[in-house]
Order: C-alpha cells, then structure tokens, then sequence
C-alpha cells in the first residue's frame, strides 16, 4: 500500500491564532470563557477546548454580565460588536485577518453607494458575519448571495446598477472563478477586491488535494462535516475522479474502503489538528499491508498572525 500526504494541510495562520487566543484566555483569566460559535468547526478541537473550560454559545444572551467572551475565527456583524460593547462584555476577537480583509471591503462598497453581491454559501457563519458589516444608514444598497453560475443568471439585476461582489474565504477556487466570470459577463461594470478573497490556506489546500488525486485510489479528508473548506477539499478529490471521503478522525474509516486499493491519499482541512492526522496513518499502517509512507512538497507556508497585546505571554 502506498500512502501519499498532502502538503500543505491541517491548521492555517488563522486557526492556529483563534484556538491560542482561547487557551491563553483560559490560562491567564481561568475558566469560564465563553465563545461565540465554535471557535474553529473541528470537533476534536471544540471538545478539547470545552474540557479546559471554554464554554461556546450562539447568542450573546448566554453569556452572563461581568464575563469574557471571545467571537470565532469566522468573524461577527456589526450589531454582535455592538452588543458586546454595549454590555460591557471583555472581548477577544479571535476573527482570522483574511475574513477582516473581506469585511473591511464590504463596509468600503457600502459607503460607496454599491449593491453588494456575496459569494458564499447562505446561513454559513462566516457569510453571517461579512453581511452583518453592511449598515443601510449608511448605504442604500442590497445585499445578495450568490452560490453558483445559477445563482447568478437568476438575479436578473439592472445592468446600470452600481455592483460589486466579494467572497466567503473557504470556497472552491474553481467554483468562485466561474461564478465570478459570469458575473463578468452579465454585469461587465461590476467591481471586486484587488487580491482574491478566498484565503491563501484554501488555495494551497485544494492546489495540494489535486495533485495529492492524480496517483491515488482513494483520498481521506481529515475534517468535520461542518468545516467549509473541508467540505471543498472533499468535492475538490471527487471531482479528479477518485473515491474520496470526509471524515471526523480514524474512527470513520471503515476497512471495507481499502479493497481493491493501492494507494491511499490522506489530507486534512485548515482546522483539522496534524494528531488527526497522524490517528489516520496509523491505522492505515495496521490495516495494510507493506505500507510505503510519502509525503509531497507542497507550497511552504510560513504566514502568522499576533494575538491581542494582553494575551501575549512575554
């Protein structure tokens, strides 16, 4: 059996602050600290998290007066800011820098006077929050989203309308560059950010899934079902014509998958641990037989983003 890793995989820049923002929160203020939405969508991280004292709510009514709270890596609206702020609540923003870039744009487009077109997957909370940046006292616009070419033709929008789009980050590359040529086509006036909004950890990960596919029987994804960019990875190995199959840990993998089988791919989403991982090779190894281990060169990542001053640890 040849096992092939993709490189890069498992944690980005992003997740690896939002998880040490809550533990160093736990660590210096103690425990409880409430987190809006899970921190990061893995559920061996959330587990591992809420068993040093971390407590995740969906609506700031759960945490009580006199508390902290700290908003996830996918970003919070406005209005959760400023109910926060309103109730005195001690904030960190474990909110990843790349999804402030996008809300950074959006407020721009708002004030300019544009309609706003988001590609994205609706109720995500990510998508969420990057709506909750646009104010209608201060723009006049609409807001609409957008998840496919489909998507797009049905909006039937006036083509003199003052339009621009943005991205979720964790999307398919491939997807959102058809998406946004149609939007192209149809509304060849429309305006969109300068860099690409889907982050550089998403595009080394799907660029690594596709040459990790060429040379494999079957691909794991090390992620959970929840994780956007999991999820991608996951349609991303299908679509190269592999087998392939999302799950939480080696606990998934069921040994019938392996027949027939002589080369096993195995990568993991940005929020996936590398213990992950290194659960799945060794249950590969003792369910196969002559396992030959390598992994592939890939796209170095050396990207790291500061925690807030009072939870740096000198």
């Amino acid at each position: 059996m040849r096992l092939r890793l993709a490189n890069p995989r498992g944690f980005c820049a992003g997740v690896d602050r939002a998880i040490e923002i809550v533990n160093r929160a736990i660590e210096i203020f103690g425990s409880p600290i409430y987190v809006k939405h899970e921190v990061v969508h893995n559920r061996f991280v959330v587990n591992n998290l809420k068993a040093k004292g971390a407590i995740f709510v969906e609506e700031l009514t759960e945490v009580p007066d006199d508390n902290i709270v700290i908003f996830s890596a996918h970003g919070v609206s406005q209005q959760v800011r400023k109910t926060a702020n309103i109730r005195g609540l001690k904030v960190f923003d474990a909110t990843c820098p790349l999804v402030t870039k996008v809300h950074m744009e959006v407020i721009r487009y708002c004030k300019g006077g544009f309609n706003l077109i988001l590609i994205g997957h609706e109720g995500h909370p990510e998508v969420d929050g990057t709506i909750g940046q646009w104010d209608n006292k201060i723009g006049q616009g609409e807001v609409y989203i957008v998840e496919s070419v489909e998507d797009v033709r049905k909006l039937q929008l006036q083509k003199d309308l003052k339009l621009a789009y943005v991205s979720q980050t964790t999307l398919s590359l491939d997807d959102t560059a058809d998406i946004i040529a149609e939007l192209k086509t149809i509304y060849p006036a429309i305006q969109g950010p300068k860099h690409d909004d889907i982050c550089y950890a998403t595009q080394n990960r799907q660029h690594a899934v596709k040459d990790l596919a060429q040379d494999c029987d079957l691909v794991l994804v090390v992620g959970s079902v929840n994780s956007s960019n999991s999820n991608r990875l996951h349609e991303l190995a299908e679509r190269q014509g592999v087998k392939a199959y999302l799950i939480d840990d080696a606990d998934c993998i069921d040994i019938t998958w392996f027949n027939g089988v002589n080369s096993i791919g195995v990568t993991a989403g940005a929020s996936a641990p590398e213990k992950l991982v290194k659960d799945v090779i060794a249950f590969i190894q003792q369910h196969a037989q002559n396992v030959e281990l390598q992994e592939l060169h890939g796209e170095p990542e050396h990207m790291v983003f500061a925690l807030p001053k009072e939870l740096r640890i000198s």
